[in-house]
């Protein structure tokens, strides 16, 4: 077995929670890397949307307000990253908080972080989508269980009763 920590996707939900609690309670003396995936870039793409749609040729715009947009949504991904790992923390399993700007996808994105790393184990909470969600959009839970290079824990998320 692989002897990196334990890469646990997070994003801040309630599934995603759960599945970092039940991963510390499970593999808490292995440390973990709290891993929250930001799209990069975004930012950019919203400053220069009118002139694509428009079929206008590229105007001059100050990309300023685009680029401390981006700024801010690393900062956010980043804080939140770390107060997921304080969470491990407070559970007993030693942990840090990285925010990684996404590639194609959520799952490529956990996957390369989990090869870098050497990672022993992914873990992530399920969200409870419809299937035509999972078909249509894809499921980070299921592509890692196909392609991730290590063990995968995934924590179905138990909506409360009403």
């Amino acid at each position: 077995m692989p002897s990196g920590p334990v890469v646990i996707a997070f994003d801040g939900s309630p599934a995603a929670l759960r599945g970092l609690r039940e991963t510390a309670a499970l593999l808490g003396p292995r440390p973990g890397l709290v891993v929250v995936v930001w799209e990069a870039g975004a930012a950019y793409d919203l400053a220069t949307i009118p002139s694509r749609s428009l079929d206008l040729p590229p105007g001059r715009l100050d990309l300023r307000p685009a680029a401390e947009l981006d700024q801010g949504l690393y900062t956010d991904a980043l804080e939140l990253a770390r107060r997921g790992a304080a969470i491990a923390v407070s559970l007993g399993m030693p942990a840090e908080g990285v925010a990684v700007a996404d590639e194609k996808t959520v799952r490529d994105t956990l996957v390369r972080v989990a090869r870098e790393v050497g990672a022993a184990a992914v873990a992530v909470g399920k969200h409870d989508h419809g299937a035509l969600h999972d078909v249509l959009l894809g499921s980070t839970a299921e592509g890692l269980l196909r392609h991730a290079p290590c063990p995968v824990l995934v924590v179905r998320h138990v909506a409360p009763e009403s």
